[in-house]
């Protein structure tokens, strides 16, 4: 049985889950995007994780357009889904 490896950056990971945590603490946006992932099961964890991957998608976002981070934009329609 041929099993995958898996292979990650320590320093990398714990940073973005250090990223995750504040922006959870600080950001309502992101508060919403984490209390949906809870809301379909996962443990904090791993809606930990989902929320730096998002993070990490906003930021390549931002790079990639030259555009300054702006909250009300990156978690748009995680804020008013979640208000409905």
């Amino acid at each position: 049985v041929a099993l995958a490896r898996f292979v990650h950056n320590d320093r990398l990971i714990d940073a973005l889950t250090t990223q995750a945590f504040n922006a959870l603490l600080r950001s309502p946006g992101a508060r919403a995007y984490y209390d949906r992932q809870r809301a379909r099961g996962a443990g904090h964890n791993a809606a930990l994780r989902q929320l730096a991957n998002r993070l990490v998608g906003i930021l390549h976002g931002c790079l990639k357009t030259g555009t300054p981070y702006d909250e009300t934009t990156a978690w748009a329609h995680h804020i008013h889904s979640a208000a409905a």
